[in-house]
């Protein structure tokens, strides 16, 4: 994509104008229904409780959203998605029991057990200061505040919290997914999710509050905040001048 080319992905998920047919044939076709399997069972060959207790979330015709769909296997899903067509999948928590039999169980049997640890880097939160888009446009020139981005927080999760199971997606939309997929990662409860979040964040504020960087003397010698700034000099003259 040249850097003049913008794309617009603005929309309710990006996806208004793909038609049911167009999703047919990427189902029955291109989507990778055994690579998917094999992640989200974790290469058991066999479905365990990884695959079976776990949610997934289909947007369907007319904007219908439905939870706690959950298979047996990787044939289950696979039909399912070809008889559904969704257009927006939604990938949630493995629990106690199988998503599917949820409204069946006892209040307090049906509960989350384990996620992978997920973040979501949005091109939008780069309005203020990205001068060549502004909203669902994304070109070649401001993506690369994505790619800066991915490299602080891909050698903070390794370097520092010893993940390796680290996969990289697209969003769909405009912006970019991480998903830490190793067991620690995947059985931190609230807590410690919050604290690594915490750990990586260093702007602060809402929508009422601009946001600000603030440094104390003693955090700007942090090794991860170092190592984050070495990164951000290597591309500051490529995306900022």
């Amino acid at each position: 994509m040249a850097d003049d080319e913008k794309m617009q992905v603005d929309g309710d998920d990006g996806i208004d104008e793909i038609s049911p047919m167009t999703l047919g044939h990427y189902y029955q076709r291109l989507f990778p229904h055994a690579l998917y399997y094999k992640w989200l069972n974790y290469n058991g060959k066999l479905a365990t409780t990884e695959f079976t207790h776990r949610e997934f979330s289909f947007t369907i015709k007319d904007g219908i959203y439905l939870r706690y769909q959950s298979f047996k296997d990787s044939d289950e899903l696979q039909r399912e998605l070809q008889r559904l067509s969704p257009s927006k999948i939604d990938i949630g928590a493995i629990f106690t029991a199988p998503p599917k039999h949820a409204k069946s169980l006892q209040p307090g049997v049906f509960k989350p057990v384990s996620k992978e640890l997920v973040f979501d880097i949005d091109m939008t939160d780069y309005d203020e200061i990205r001068t060549c888009c502004q909203g669902g446009a994304i070109c070649a020139k401001c993506w690369r505040f994505m790619t800066v981005a991915m490299h602080v927080l891909d050698r903070a999760l390794r370097e520092d919290f010893g993940f390796t199971q680290i996969m990289w997606a697209y969003s769909g939309r405009r912006g970019v997914h991480c998903w830490v997929c190793d067991e620690r990662a995947r059985k931190l409860d609230d807590a410690g999710r919050k604290a690594v979040a915490g750990y990586l964040s260093l702007v602060r504020g809402g929508a009422e509050q601009g946001k600000k960087v603030n440094l104390t003397q003693r955090s700007a010698h942090h090794p991860h905040i170092v190592r984050s700034l070495e990164i951000v000099e290597e591309y500051f003259e490529d995306v900022l001048l």
